[in-house]
């Protein structure tokens, strides 16, 4: 058992290098999801919210876009979205597998989708009342937005946020089916095709701790927040 354990230490610290750079590359692509969906999958989650019927901005066509595009994004299986994505990644950014960043543009896609569909469901949980109150008052559209809908739905929010970044996660293994680097990828060339079982068990193990570290820090800060 102990002659097992030093030769695990061992190849563990060859493969060292190796995952710690997976690790980077999976950073990269769950920095640009993570970005994408708090910049675009919010204000769309919030437009779909507002556009709908019986709300403060409804807009019928507005909200049948959106929601079309949402509805397409999410129901697209994540594999076949890289892959159909492939030729517009290459044409706007040189290459499309072999690159955390080339990577990260399907990723962002379906994290704008994902996330926008959360906001939606967090903020058709907030009372009619505070909407009255906001319109009662003469609340611009910005002032609904930032001063009640956020405020009233930010614990939701964070617990929708953390839910689509533990996607982000799974989703970035998946892009090693492609070349496009990270941990997921690391996992599939070191262990699984080459047969190093230990290396490839390593690396999910360690893919369960990003989920779980990221699920306990988001339900943390959101019964912070939570003041209900």
């Amino acid at each position: 058992m102990r002659e097992q354990l030093l030769l695990y230490l061992e190849r563990l610290q060859e493969f060292f290098p190796a995952i710690l750079e997976s690790m980077s590359e999976t950073g990269i692509m769950m920095f640009f999801s993570i970005l994408a969906a708090i910049l675009l999958g919010l204000p769309l989650g919030t437009l779909l919210f507002l556009t709908a019927k019986d709300k403060p901005r409804e807009n019928k066509l507005v909200y049948t876009i959106a929601n079309t595009f949402v509805n397409i994004v999410r129901a697209f299986p994540f594999l076949l979205l890289v892959v159909a994505m492939q030729p517009f990644i290459r044409e706007i950014y040189g290459r499309a597998t072999g690159d955390p960043i080339a990577a990260s543009f399907p990723m962002m896609l379906i994290a704008i989708a994902l996330y926008a569909r959360f906001v939606e469901q967090s903020l058709l949980e907030i009372p009619t009342g505070v909407l009255e109150l906001a319109q009662s008052m003469g609340a611009s559209t910005r002032q609904l937005i930032v001063k009640f809908l956020y405020v009233e739905a930010r614990s939701s929010l964070i617990i929708g946020f953390t839910t689509a970044l533990v996607s982000f996660v799974s989703y970035s293994t998946i892009m090693g089916v492609v070349g496009g680097g990270g941990i997921g990828d690391f996992a599939i060339r070191y262990g699984y095709q080459r047969y190093e079982l230990d290396i490839m068990y390593t690396a999910i193990i360690i893919i369960i701790i990003l989920v779980e570290l990221t699920q306990w820090i988001g339900l943390r800060l959101a019964r912070k927040l939570d003041h209900r």
